[in-house]
């Protein structure tokens, strides 16, 4: 029994050489106080120099407007709007983009129709067939997008598996612009299969 202890305390020592000898690794540096970390966190709210906050915020609006600026031109959809990115609504620009629309000039025809509603004379009867034809015009504008979504809808579900949210309604929104006017800018010609 008391042999056991003698064994024991000689063994403590040879552990603590060999304790010793192995490196030890720290992070080499006292621990900071709370009250020092605090304080390099903190950041005033209102900056001291308002002029060099000022033209620093400027240049960073700045360079994210010529990003997004760059994004639509390109199709990079890492700088794009929120509501443009996404893979479908690409697919959608495109297949938007690729075909004639209706749509397109709808803006012109109802100019149009104003100008003859003011110019010609103010009898019934052309009032009422101006009234009619840019009904008609609206008609076919709205069944051209029915028919170009219905078309889309088939092609997303067939590629994408399923549509998502908004992106039909995305679609007929840019068939109504003008072309030469559309944010993102076409990157497929008219007629070009969009796979």
């Amino acid at each position: 029994m008391f042999g056991r202890k003698k064994d024991e305390a000689a063994a403590q020592p040879a552990a603590a050489e060999e304790l010793t000898e192995t490196p030890t690794q720290g992070k080499g540096a006292p621990t900071p106080k709370r009250s020092a970390q605090v304080a390099s966190r903190k950041r005033p709210l209102v900056h001291t120099d308002r002029k060099a906050a000022r033209n620093a915020a400027r240049a960073e609006r700045l360079a994210a407007q010529e990003r997004l600026r760059i994004a639509n031109e390109t199709g990079d959809d890492r700088y794009m709007m929120a509501r443009d990115k996404g893979p479908q609504k690409r697919f959608a620009r495109n297949f938007v983009d690729a075909r004639f629309m209706a749509g397109e000039f709808l803006m012109f025809a109802i100019f149009a129709f104003l100008i003859f509603s003011l110019v010609m004379p103010s009898s019934a009867e052309i009032q009422v067939g101006i009234t009619f034809a840019l009904w008609g015009v609206l008609g076919i504008t709205v069944l051209d997008a029915f028919i170009m979504t219905r078309q889309l809808k088939k092609r997303l579900a067939a590629k994408f598996g399923q549509v998502e949210r908004g992106v039909l309604w995305y679609a007929a929104m840019r068939g109504l612009q003008f072309r030469k006017l559309r944010v993102p800018k076409p990157l497929v010609k008219r007629g070009q299969d969009v796979g």
